[in-house]
């Protein structure tokens, strides 16, 4: 029996031709596994063999999502798989959305099976994992191995045409897709044993699961801007130069908190971005740029505003969960607040 063709997908770091710059490289493809596909390749067996790998640059794929997306289809058209997989991600936003938007253009174009992995939080996820199966992984790279063995497990029961079970059995993240099943027991006896099991304190898994968002109310407008005192803060990494207090480039663990008293424009010479998710050149060239101190002290110095707070509040957003996020925005409120601040403009990248 021949073995089955999978072409594997990755973004330029993990195809080992560079980092950040080399982010707008277009998309190229070169035969057998490369990086984390050697490891697929391994997870697979004997039942099937990577016989190419596709790759580009994260922000060429993104910026280009049409142009991107037609080129890297047609070069996997060439090495007629049977399975292409994407990935893992993890919880990184740019390559997340690449990997979910090849897969879905594949299987709509290709008719053939593809599966990614990401960690849960990837906002790829809510947009893609309708159109594509999507593997949970761990939040970063250090858990590769079993993300691979995952996908590897997964993957080939698409490609033999296997029927899949539930997503708690199979391993991958729920699709937001209904299907109908016969059940020998009524509705009515399934809804009171679930009842029953409420009632017992016993675990308890409904059969039409609702999403849950979080709703923020918005807050009254201020009445009179020129007499608020305002208050910057940031997601996009802006540190003293040197990262004195070394906050995380990416999975930030902290926030933190740096006076500006007294201070009315970030020169490059004593401020930066430590952001590890974008380019941080232009912001490093002028760091105004992700957190506007120059145009604030001409709004404080032209009485659009009454004052800027003397202290700015700090993190990288860079593949933040949302838990930790919700930690932060916590904490920093109540900073806020004991500082009497009326008003905060939140920047991001």
């Amino acid at each position: 029996m021949s073995k089955l063709r999978v072409v594997h997908y990755l973004n330029q770091f993990f195809a080992g031709v560079g980092g950040e710059d080399q982010a707008g490289l277009p998309p190229a493809a070169q035969e057998g596994p490369t990086g984390p596909g050697r490891l697929l390749a391994r997870a697979l067996g004997d039942a099937a063999e990577i016989v190419a790998t596709v790759y580009g640059g994260d922000d060429y794929v993104n910026e280009h999502p049409d142009e991107a997306t037609a080129a890297i289809v047609d070069l996997i058209r060439r090495y007629e798989p049977d399975l292409v997989v994407a990935g893992p991600a993890f919880n990184a936003g740019r390559y997340g959305l690449a990997c979910g938007r090849i897969c879905a253009a594949v299987q709509e174009a290709l008719g053939v099976p593809t599966v990614t992995g990401m960690y849960p939080e990837n906002p790829a996820v809510e947009l893609y994992r309708a159109r594509t199966y999507v593997v949970p992984t761990g939040i970063s790279a250090a858990q590769m191995a079993p993300a691979v063995e995952q996908l590897a497990a997964l993957g080939l029961k698409l490609a033999r045409g296997e029927r899949l079970g539930p997503p708690a059995e199979e391993g991958y993240l729920p699709r937001s897709l209904r299907f109908s099943q016969l059940d020998d027991r009524p509705a009515a006896v399934r809804a009171v044993e679930m009842l029953l099991k409420r009632l017992r304190g016993e675990p308890v898994e409904t059969e039409w699961p609702l999403p849950a968002y979080d709703r923020v109310a918005p807050p009254p407008p201020i009445p009179d801007l020129s007499r608020a005192k305002v208050a910057l803060v940031t997601s996009g990494g802006i540190v003293p130069k040197n990262n004195p207090d070394r906050i995380e480039s990416t999975f930030a663990t902290k926030w933190l908190k740096y006076s500006v008293a007294g201070v009315g424009d970030l020169t490059a010479q004593e401020w930066q971005s430590v952001h590890g998710g974008y380019d941080t050149t232009n912001a490093n060239a002028d760091p105004d740029r992700v957190l506007p101190i120059d145009v604030i002290r001409d709004f404080e110095r032209e009485g659009v505003i009454g004052s800027l707070h003397e202290e700015y509040l700090m993190t990288v957003g860079s593949g933040m969960s949302t838990d930790d996020a919700r930690r932060f925005a916590h904490e920093m409120a109540d900073n806020l607040r004991a500082a009497e601040v009326d008003a905060v403009i939140f920047t991001a990248t």
